[in-house]
C-alpha cells in the first residue's frame, strides 16, 4: 500500500481527498500545517507528498523522505519546489494548471472595481461612522480606459474577455506573444515599456521565475502612467515591494490591489520567522508590506483569488488524478517538466 501525506490540508477538502485516495487503496495522513525544513513530520516513509503554496520543498526536505517518488502541488505555480533537486533524486512533480483561470480573473476584476469605485472606503465609512454620504468617493469608469495585461496565458486571456465586456481598450505584453490570438480577439501586443506608459490599469498574470523576478522594479513602476492602478493576483515577487511603496507614497500611482505579497510567508507567520531565525529573506520587503497595509489607496487580500468552492473542487480532483495516475500507470496527468 502506497502512503501519501497531505500538507496544509484543512476544511472539507481534507476529508474529501483522504476519502477519495483511500478508496483507491492509498494510506493517507493529514497535516494541517505546511511542509518545509523547519516543519518536518515525525513519519518520513511516505511515497508521495501533496503540498500547497505555503510549503517549501528544497534539498533538505527531499533528503528527509527516503522513499519519496512523487510530489504534487495543489496549485498552478510551483516555484516553492526545487525542481532540479527533485530531478536529481528521481522525484516526479505534478501540479494543477487548469483549476481557476476564470476564478482568478474574476477576483482580479474584483480588485479593479474595488479601487476604481472606492468600494472599501465606502463600506468602511458606513460600518465605522454610519455616515451615508458619497462625498470624497468619486471613482472612474472602466469603459474607454486602457487595460494592460502582462502575461496572456489562461488567466490573462480570461481577464481580456472580461475587460472587453467593460468596453476597455486592451494592450498586452508576453515574452512569447501569440499574434494569431491577438488578431482573433482584437488586442495589440506591445513592449512592456509601452504597456506601462499607456495603461490606466495594469494587471499581472505571470508565473514567478528568475526571469520574472521584480519584472516591475522601481524604475518600471515609475514609468507607469500617472494615476494608474496596479493589480497583482499572480506572485508577490513579480513586483519590487520597496519600489511600490515609494511610487505610491509619491502619488505617482493611483493605487494597488494585491492578493499576493513578496515575502508573504514571513508576513503570515512572523512569530515563527523570529523564532526560527530564518535567513535568506528580504526584510526590507517585509517592512514594506506593513507600510502597504496602512495605505488608503491599497487593497490587500490574503492570497485568496483561487478560493472558491468550485475552484478548490477542481484543484482537489486534479491533485487526486495526478497521484492515482502516477502510482497506477507511472505517468502524471499534469507534470512539471
Amino acid at each position: 500500500m502506497k502512503s501519501i501525506a497531505l500538507f496544509q490540508s484543512i476544511g472539507w477538502g481534507s476529508s474529501y481527498m483522504k476519502k477519495a485516495l483511500e478508496e483507491k487503496g492509498f494510506s493517507v495522513d493529514i497535516y494541517e500545517g505546511p511542509l518545509d525544513k523547519d516543519h518536518l513530520p515525525d513519519t518520513r516513509s511516505y511515497d508521495g507528498l501533496s503540498i500547497f503554496v505555503g510549503s517549501s520543498v528544497d534539498q533538505e526536505v527531499l533528503d528527509a523522505f527516503p522513499s519519496l517518488s512523487l510530489i504534487t502541488t495543489r496549485s498552478t505555480g510551483f516555484n516553492h519546489i526545487d525542481i532540479e533537486a527533485c530531478k536529481e533524486k528521481g522525484v516526479r512533480v505534478g501540479y494543477v494548471p487548469h483549476y481557476g483561470e476564470h476564478t482568478v480573473a474574476e477576483f482580479a476584476f474584483g480588485l479593479i472595481l474595488t479601487l476604481s469605485r472606492k468600494l472599501f472606503p465606502a463600506v468602511d465609512r458606513i460600518k465605522e461612522t454610519s455616515e451615508f454620504s458619497f462625498e470624497g468617493l468619486e471613482g472612474f469608469d472602466l469603459k474607454g480606459k486602457t487595460l494592460g495585461v502582462i502575461g496572456t496565458g489562461r488567466i490573462g486571456r480570461h481577464v481580456i474577455r472580461m475587460a472587453q465586456g467593460f468596453d476597455m481598450r486592451i494592450v498586452a505584453f508576453d515574452a512569447f506573444p501569440d499574434e494569431v490570438y491577438g488578431k482573433e480577439v482584437g488586442i495589440s501586443y506591445v513592449s512592456l515599456e509601452e504597456l506601462l506608459s499607456v495603461s490606466d490599469v495594469v494587471t499581472l498574470h505571470l508565473p514567478y521565475t528568475d526571469a520574472t523576478h521584480h519584472i516591475l522594479d522601481r524604475e518600471k513602476l515609475f514609468s507607469m502612467k500617472k494615476g494608474a492602478l496596479l493589480i497583482n493576483t499572480a506572485r508577490g515577487a513579480l513586483v519590487e515591494t520597496t519600489g511600490l511603496v515609494e511610487v505610491l507614497s509619491s502619488g505617482h500611482l493611483g493605487g494597488a490591489g494585491l492578493d499576493v505579497l513578496e515575502e508573504e510567508g514571513v508576513v503570515k507567520d512572523e512569530m515563527g520567522f523570529l523564532l526560527r531565525k530564518d535567513e535568506g529573506h528580504d526584510l526590507r520587503a517585509v517592512v514594506a508590506n506593513h507600510l502597504l497595509m496602512d495605505m488608503e489607496n491599497v487593497v490587500i487580500t490574503p492570497h485568496t483569488a483561487f478560493n472558491t468552492r468550485e475552484a478548490k473542487q477542481r484543484i482537489y480532483d486534479g491533485d487526486i488524478a495526478n497521484i492515482v495516475s502516477f502510482f497506477e500507470k507511472g505517468t502524471l496527468v499534469d507534470e512539471v517538466k
